[in-house]
């Protein structure tokens, strides 16, 4: 294997990554590409630097150097996430997830999760007053 293959399986992972409605303006696609290309770009230069600082020598480690069976071990972790290889070995009980206490809170939750992005400027104000206004 070489770094184009760990790279192609990242922007295959990544590719297949579903985009989050809730904060379009926060992606986390975006926030691993620039950490793929700090980690596949090559490292030019020694391994640590030497700084004077407070007139006290210090050395920095640079960039780390590319680890191919740990970035394959983190492109494995990212499939996992888009199989859903946790939710099918571990699977939910029903007590979990209808407490005594609330047993609609989950609903109702997934409900207002689907309804916010397409909710309005004026509906979410009144959602905000209707909050704080809320009697406990």
């Amino acid at each position: 294997m070489s770094k184009s293959l760990v790279f192609k399986h990242y922007q295959r992972a990544l590719a297949q990554w579903p985009k989050d409605i809730l904060r379009p303006d926060v992606s986390f696609q975006n926030a691993m590409q620039r950490r793929i290309d700090r980690r596949t770009t090559p490292s030019t230069g020694h391994t640590e630097a030497s700084v004077i600082a407070n007139d006290a020598l210090t050395t920095v480690p640079t960039a780390a150097r590319f680890d191919e069976k740990a970035e394959m071990e983190q492109v494995n972790v990212l499939y996992s996430f888009l199989e859903n290889r946790y939710t099918k070995k571990y699977p939910l009980s029903q007590n979990l997830m209808k407490p005594q206490s609330n047993p609609t809170y989950y609903e109702n939750l997934i409900k207002e999760l689907d309804e916010a992005p397409t909710r309005s400027w004026f509906a979410r104000q009144v959602n905000k007053w209707k909050g704080s206004l809320r009697m406990t």
